[in-house]
């Protein structure tokens, strides 16, 4: 079992609370990434064409920026690409990040 660190603990736990019942998760279900200070996080569906398939579709990510000791914060776009997330692009803490992503004023993460 790897160790985590204390931000991917805390994006986790996030996500283990957020996930539907495990007798719908072969139908929707929730995942992350963590990799080199990037979080991304991703909604884990059937493929279209072929259910047998599973595909995850991210929504939200924000990355750590070191040398301004802030967590860049991005959504994804319907034509593919990230934006960086306004008015609230940037934010001290991963605790913060999930407060966004949570309420989602905009309706950019969760549509």
């Amino acid at each position: 079992m790897r160790i985590l660190n204390v931000n991917e603990k805390t994006i986790a736990d996030y996500i283990q609370a957020k996930r539907p019942p495990v007798e719908i998760r072969d139908e929707i279900d929730l995942g992350y990434s963590f990799k080199n200070n990037e979080v991304i996080l991703f909604e884990i569906r059937p493929q279209w064409d072929d259910e047998s398939k599973k595909r995850e579709y991210p929504f939200a990510r924000c990355k750590y920026v070191k040398t301004q000791q802030i967590w860049k914060i991005y959504w994804m776009r319907a034509n593919g690409n990230w934006e960086l997330y306004e008015p609230n692009s940037s934010v001290s803490n991963i605790h913060s990040f999930i407060e966004i992503v949570e309420s989602d004023k905009h309706s950019c993460f969760w549509g």
